[in-house]
């Protein structure tokens, strides 16, 4: 792996096949794992190789914590009330440069609720490969999920890797 330090000017693209979300959380005193499908993104960048603008989607209605049992208990209203809202999105609102990368903020709707979250953006090249790597902490209280922080933590730690190309 290889750092990359910048991308040229345009639009890049998440390749779906090769991209996934993962979240770990505290779940009665040990963690939690899980992946969740990454259903689009794309990332603009500007002549200057400003990161102009970061959109994506995560279908929460796959998502896959290797437990069948807390998989139907996050569908619930109470939590992720996944029957009507089964989809995230993320788009940013603010990038600055960081090393290999970006530092960027922005807003993450899930739920029916919109919160302001914050994350760093490292590209990096794998087997010839341009690849994104987000990662941000996300305080499960600011999308309204409630629960004694025994059961389930209160923050949930969310790494996006997507493999990205340059749409012509």
């Amino acid at each position: 792996m290889t750092a990359v330090r910048t991308l040229a000017a345009g639009v890049w693209r998440a390749d779906l096949t090769r991209s996934t979300a993962s979240f770990q959380v505290g779940n009665l005193g040990r963690k939690a794992h899980g992946t969740v499908p990454v259903t689009a993104g794309t990332v603009e960048i500007g002549t200057d190789g400003a990161l102009l603008a970061v959109h994506g989607t995560l279908d929460l209605g796959a998502i896959d914590t290797g437990n069948t049992k807390r998989d139907l208990d996050l569908r619930k209203p109470s939590l992720l009330d996944l029957d009507r809202h089964p989809t995230t999105r993320f788009t940013a609102t603010s990038a600055r440069v960081a090393d290999g990368g970006w530092q960027v903020t922005g807003t993450l709707t899930a739920r029916g609720a919109h919160t302001t979250i914050e994350g760093t953006v490292e590209l990096s090249t794998v087997d010839g490969r341009t690849v994104m790597t987000a990662t941000s902490r996300l305080d499960r209280r600011t999308l309204g999920i409630r629960a004694p922080g025994f059961l389930i933590g209160r923050y949930v730690d969310i790494t996006v890797t997507a493999v990205i190309g340059h749409s012509a």
